[in-house]
């Protein structure tokens, strides 16, 4: 194998500010921000439209502006059509569109955070630890928080996750790819093997089909009244993120860098740790664990606007958000009347995409040691 031309050791090249070997202007940029934010309208009213009951995208924009109270045709659709994209589908579509934003935008952080392309909430186990927390709450029947207890559960299970498996897969102060996916793997496993003997051992019966169908993500148990904790929790996370996206920078040139530039690296990571397991145990728990998805947008993305999280980070969430709104969509069609759980479906895209991440990174030598 060539050697590398400089002495000083260089992260994945998806980090790199440069895609395709040419600097991403703003102009492409914003192009891109305005066609996923067109997209992403086209496939809510999508999401509104298709289901067991079709309603006409008119119709759809219709109820909604009656319901805004801005009434611009007549009303010419039955109450139970009313009803359907209100109560029904309007609450799982904007879950779904807040759920893949919030999980983009984890994984693009958490990504630059550890120097490594194949960080994921799922991957890394942060998903079972918000799972083990939040399924606790509901055996253990604890509402220490009241309505909040599953969320809070939730967050201290992925933040304990992620402190283990950080603390795991760095050894000498260096993460391989190879030790960080294996760390998660592992740990995911046994929080996992938890939370099935919780469920075996507990006598709730119907609540514990409830729970393992939840386990494997869905968008379906949301009503207005949840609704707001994931939105709120990932709207404060994509603007805490925006602002500390200079510092997210920093860190793509290493450690040392970073720490000459004056950034406090174990003090920004530890903050960002916590928002990051924040945001995820909130998201699991209104949406339950869905994989992949904050591994396959970052890697996206950055081939249309670059490394520049700047960039990166609004995008990814439009584009995380679109995903999933379409991924849920399919969901509800594609074995009508059955509905297949989101999870199941974004694990399908994502292991192979996975695999081909890994295959790529290793002919491209990038399974070394990183700071």
């Amino acid at each position: 194998m060539t050697p590398p031309t400089t002495d000083r050791p260089t992260g994945p090249a998806v980090h790199r500010p440069q895609a395709g070997g040419k600097r991403t202007g703003r102009g492409t940029s914003a192009v891109t921000l305005l066609a996923l934010a067109a997209l992403l309208v086209v496939s809510v009213t999508a999401g509104l439209a298709i289901g067991s009951v079709h309603v006409p995208p008119g119709q759809v924009w219709g109820i909604v502006t009656h319901a805004l109270g801005a009434d611009w045709s007549e009303a010419d659709w039955s109450e139970a059509r009313e009803t359907i994209v209100l109560d029904v589908r309007a609450p799982r579509v904007l879950l779904g569109a807040v759920t893949g934003a919030g999980l983009a935008v984890v994984g693009t952080a958490l990504q630059a955070l550890v120097r490594n392309p194949l960080a994921e909430p799922y991957l890394l186990g942060v998903s079972s630890g918000a799972s083990l927390g939040a399924v606790a709450v509901i055996v253990f029947g604890v509402g220490v928080f009241g309505p909040v207890s599953l969320s809070a559960a939730a967050f201290a299970g992925a933040l304990g996750a992620l402190l283990l498996v950080y603390a795991t897969a760095r050894t000498g102060g260096r993460i391989t790819s190879m030790r960080l996916v294996l760390s998660g793997v592992a740990i995911a496993a046994v929080l996992t093997a938890v939370l099935d003997l919780l469920l075996l051992t507990t006598d709730r019966g119907n609540e514990t089909r409830a729970v393992l169908a939840w386990t494997l993500g869905g968008l379906g148990g949301v009503n207005w009244g949840t609704l707001w904790l994931p939105g709120l929790a990932t709207l404060l996370g994509v603007g805490v993120l925006m602002v500390q996206a200079r510092n997210l920078n920093l860190l793509l040139a290493g450690e040392e860098a970073a720490t000459t530039m004056g950034l406090d690296v174990a003090r920004f990571r530890a903050r960002m740790f916590v928002l990051l397991s924040l945001i995820t145990g909130v998201l699991v728990a209104a949406a339950g664990p869905i994989g992949f998805v904050g591994l396959m947008l970052p890697h996206i993305v950055r081939l249309f606007v670059g490394g520049d999280h700047r960039r990166v980070l609004p995008t990814a969430a439009l584009g995380g958000a679109v995903f999933l709104v379409w991924a849920d969509v399919a969901a509800r069609t594609v074995a009508a009347p059955m509905e297949i759980p989101v999870g199941v479906l974004t694990a399908l895209c994502g292991g192979p995409f996975f695999l081909w991440l890994m295959r790529r990174d290793a002919r491209r030598g990038t399974d070394r040691g990183v700071a």
